[in-house]
């Protein structure tokens, strides 16, 4: 999966709790809606597979600790996961011209 691919993830993650927010008749809390947004993003990085640590060519020791830590960074939203693919990308780019 690329950089577009987790900016849609992120999407249907925050459209997803978005929704699901709307249906519940009450208002949650900020860290019940933390959570759950959480929980959510955890649930489709499982789901889907899609660990960034492994695509940016980091691979942690503990498989499924990578598809936490991108579950954190989706429920984040997709504004978020833009600017981190920016800048991961901004690294990359730079390497490439260092090493010229």
């Amino acid at each position: 999966m690329n950089g577009i691919g987790l900016i849609f993830l992120s999407m249907i993650c925050e459209s997803i709790w978005e929704t699901i927010k709307l249906a519940v008749p009450y208002k949650l809390p900020k860290w019940g809606d933390r959570l759950g947004v959480i929980a959510l993003g955890i649930l489709l990085t499982t789901a889907s597979g899609v660990d960034l640590m492994s695509i940016i060519g980091m691979p942690l020791r503990t498989p499924f600790l990578g598809l936490i830590l991108t579950g954190l960074l989706i429920s984040r939203g997709s504004n978020f996961m833009h600017d981190i693919l920016s800048t991961i990308n901004n690294m990359q780019q730079n390497t490439k011209i260092q090493k010229k």
